[in-house]
């Protein structure tokens, strides 16, 4: 049965928690933005477009916001109630602070599981539509621009200058058309004035020239000098279209990205990590037998070689050195032979270690993302753990201290977690030990910030640590004596 005391905490949590989740959402969107502000600006894009590239975005850094979220709220909801001396009122009462903490407890550890099943089903489809978007956008051209008195050679085969455009955009002045069609062709138009306008579907652009010249050289690539014929055309209206489809925003199909290891559940990557392992076991043992392939003494590695009669010759029994056992005449073959079969052994294991290594890190990526989805997810228990405590012990409420603490923390979090994942990525560190570093380290903070709570303690207290400073002030000046300035 819950309690009008659980209500009261599920109450004060919900508020602050769903507004902090959404100006950090916000916050993350906007820095993705800012990191890709330049692909986005000037290639035309619609509303719709940056919209739906939005919508996606803000999917996939969910699991990022939360722990912050979780954080900063139960720093809020604590500090309050304890500025507000509530929290002291419900100690009075006989109510232990992990009793307190128990309803939020529960609606964290659903939040965790909301948290898994977003990172397991929904951020794999939500990461393939933007990242799938995202090169789309990349990798799209400039939006159509004329300048006045600028050649643009962003339309393929042509290279336009216009003098002046008039203030709808549509009369054009001065007009100069560059053909590039041929390295030894120089072709271009000259006109005193037209008019510029796009086709409805905007792929074409059409030129009505007016009083103008279209100069024209006519000749082959390896052919005379001479040969050249120059033509030089007069006209009074004159049409140029342009094909502007390479300007239009195509979609790529996402099946393009549905190779990595971002775009899969932990059932797909569970999979693809057992075929990767047994595929590189494969791989490294076939490759090890062709490389021993080229010598003829492997085939008698177990066959009691060592006992074999020719051993027991007096000429094998004296010698000291290989050179000894040969014949003067097959010394020089047998050292090539040695020689190219060393060289080709080497560059065997050079492949052999190349391949392996790509095999390996592909392994591990999969690896990491697997434990990626549940480090995630959990980072939200682990970060209440730390803030519950830390709110009931500084007894502050409001956006000020709260959130320099929160900050703080966040970054300890997101600084061990990446740092853990580049290890891991470099092999330095295994993928289990990498993805959860971040929780091996704030764990115990979180266990030591319960146990200081439980008792009241007075960690973040000014007044603690003055009367702390007085009894320490005697006895630093017992052990260093002021040393007296010397008398003339």
């Amino acid at each position: 049965m819950i309690r009008k005391l659980d209500k009261l905490i599920v109450k004060t949590f919900i508020g602050p928690f769903v507004a902090v989740f959404f100006i950090t959402l916000l916050v993350l969107v906007l820095q993705f933005f800012w990191l890709y502000i330049d692909d986005f600006v000037g290639k035309g894009l619609g509303p719709q477009v940056i919209l739906e590239f939005i919508w996606y975005q803000s999917a996939v850094l969910v699991p990022l916001a939360l722990p912050l979220a979780i954080l900063l709220s139960s720093l809020m909801t604590f500090g309050n109630l304890g500025e507000s001396f509530e929290l002291v009122a419900i100690k009075t009462a006989g109510i232990s602070l992990l009793r307190f903490m128990r309803p939020l407890f529960v609606v964290t550890i659903f939040i965790c599981g909301i948290a898994f099943l977003f990172s397991n089903y929904i951020i794999p489809v939500a990461a393939l539509k933007s990242r799938t978007l995202l090169t789309d956008i990349v990798f799209a051209k400039p939006a159509f621009d004329l300048k006045e008195g600028v050649f643009y050679d962003k339309v393929p085969g042509f290279s336009i200058k216009i003098g002046k455009k008039e203030a709808n955009d549509s009369v054009i002045r001065d007009v100069i058309v560059y053909e590039q069609g041929g390295a030894l062709q120089d072709n271009f138009i000259v006109a005193k004035s037209g008019i510029m306008r796009l086709t409805p579907d905007k792929r074409f652009l059409e030129f009505d020239l007016k009083d103008g010249w279209r100069y024209q050289e006519k000749g082959e690539r390896y052919g005379q000098p001479g040969n050249s014929q120059y033509i030089r055309i007069g006209f009074k209206e004159y049409k140029k279209q342009f094909d502007l489809s390479s300007f239009l925003f195509n979609r790529t199909p996402d099946s393009l990205n549905k190779g990595n290891e971002r775009m899969m559940s932990m059932r797909q990557l569970g999979k693809g990590i057992d075929s990767l392992q047994r595929e590189t076991d494969r791989v490294f043992g076939q490759q090890q037998k062709e490389m021993l392939a080229p010598f003829h003494f492997v085939k008698y590695l177990d066959s009691g070689w060592a006992q074999t009669q020719w051993l027991d010759s007096s000429k094998l029994r004296n010698a000291t050195t290989f050179n000894q056992v040969l014949p003067d005449s097959a010394r020089t073959p047998v050292t090539q032979r040695a020689q190219s079969l060393v060289s080709s052994l080497k560059l065997n294991i050079e492949s052999l270690n190349n391949n392996t290594k790509d095999r390996e890190k592909y392994l591990r990526s999969h690896k990491i993302e697997w434990h990626r989805k549940i480090s995630l997810s959990l980072a939200c228990l682990v970060l209440f753990l730390i803030g519950a405590p830390l709110g009931s012990i500084i007894r502050k409420g409001g956006l000020g201290t709260p959130l320099i603490l929160a900050i703080v923390f966040f970054v300890i979090f997101y600084f061990t977690s990446t740092t853990g994942e580049k290890m891991a990525k470099e092999n330095t560190i295994t993928p289990l030990m990498g993805m959860w570093l971040s929780t091996f380290i704030l764990v115990p903070v979180g266990l030591f910030l319960s146990f200081k709570a439980m008792r009241d303690s007075q960690l973040f207290s000014q007044e603690f640590y003055f009367r702390m400073t007085k009894h320490i002030r005697p006895m630093l000046r017992k052990w260093f004596p002021a040393r007296k300035s010397a008398k003339n």
